[in-house]
């Protein structure tokens, strides 16, 4: 008989947001794990150091999709558990529109995925990491489409095993996979702590050292020490550890004239490596100094390579010396 249950709908529609969105998380985080795994040199540069930013897109695809495949399992349960009480006409039409949409979307998805992988092919990129990703690709569009075929005929039972339970099965074990790869690329987040706080350690040496630049350029001399450098009117004032309450303290020490010397405790050792870059610049960041560009090479991608900062796990100094010619003088007032 004609029967609508609006439960029946909104699980209907849950099953196909949660699904579609981990399929696309999935996805986006395994390209992009391998992507770092296997970096293709001929869109990578050689650099040292850490950005907070470089494992960003893989934290956003790893968060969702550890959200949302519980709740597509969750809510595909209640969804089966609902149809096997029986349906009403309505509600076996919502069931064929949503596994039609679940069928189209998910093909859409990867179709799109296939393409992109087409394209890198043709422009040279033949490596292992394109094979695993067209690997990847196809695994989903066959166990999605699979499933939801058997779904869709009326198929309850595989291998003597409930549909249901086998997927569920099937796809947390490949979930779980994904899980595992990702994080040994992108280290455990108690590691990715440990190298945010090293960056901001070297971001941190850098401001102090431009500051040391600087006071040398107007008094011709280096600072005794760091105190020296702390100006109220401009409002700098000399940066904090990020553990200092610990007792960790930047150290600095003059070796004379122009030579300078600072030191900093750091956590890991600097990471290095063939790394990709997103379209941005490989050549050094310029800094602006009196009315011209001196080019300053960061420990970041999208900087090149740049070894001034570049240290193992423990205490690590770095020697400075002024060059007079590339950072002279201030003119003194008339």
């Amino acid at each position: 008989m004609p029967k609508f249950n609006i439960g029946y709908f909104f699980l209907s529609l849950g099953v196909l947001i949660t699904l579609i969105t981990s399929v696309v998380s999935f996805l986006g985080l395994v390209f992009e794990a391998l992507n770092k795994h296997f970096p293709d040199v001929l869109n990578a540069t050689y650099e040292y150091g850490y950005s907070t930013w470089e494992y960003e897109s893989m934290r956003a695809s790893l968060a969702t999709l550890i959200i949302f495949f519980p709740v597509f399992l969750l809510i595909s349960y209640f969804w089966r558990k609902f149809r096997e009480r029986g349906l009403g006409s309505w509600d076996e039409h919502v069931e064929k529109w949503a596994i039609y949409i679940i069928l189209f979307l998910s093909s859409l998805v990867v179709v799109i995925d296939l393409v992109t992988l087409v394209r890198y092919f043709v422009s040279g990129e033949i490596t292992t990491r394109f094979i695993l990703k067209v690997a990847i690709a196809l695994l989903v569009a066959l166990g999605v489409g699979l499933q939801y075929v058997f779904e869709l005929r009326g198929i309850r039972r595989i291998l003597g095993m409930p549909v249901g339970p086998w997927a569920a099965v099937k796809s947390s074990i490949i979930v779980l996979l994904a899980l595992w790869f990702s994080f040994t690329v992108m280290g455990s987040p108690w590691q990715q702590r440990e190298l945010r706080l090293d960056e901001r350690r070297i971001g941190d040496l850098q401001n102090i050292q431009w500051q040391v630049i600087n006071y040398w350029q107007q008094k011709e001399k280096l600072p005794a020490t760091l105190a020296e450098l702390a100006n109220p009117l401009s409002g700098w004032s000399l940066p904090v550890p990020p553990l200092f309450e610990t007792g960790e303290k930047y150290e600095y020490t003059t070796k004379g004239p122009l030579t300078f010397e600072l030191c900093a405790t750091f956590a890991l050792p600097m990471p290095r490596g063939w790394r990709e870059y997103s379209g941005g610049p490989m050549y050094p960041m310029p800094y602006m100094m009196e009315g011209r560009d001196v080019a300053v090479s960061y420990p970041y991608p999208g900087g090149g390579m740049n070894e001034s900062w570049d240290h193992e796990a423990g205490r690590a100094c770095f020697e400075r010396t002024i060059d007079p010619d590339l950072y002279p003088p201030y003119p003194k007032p008339l």
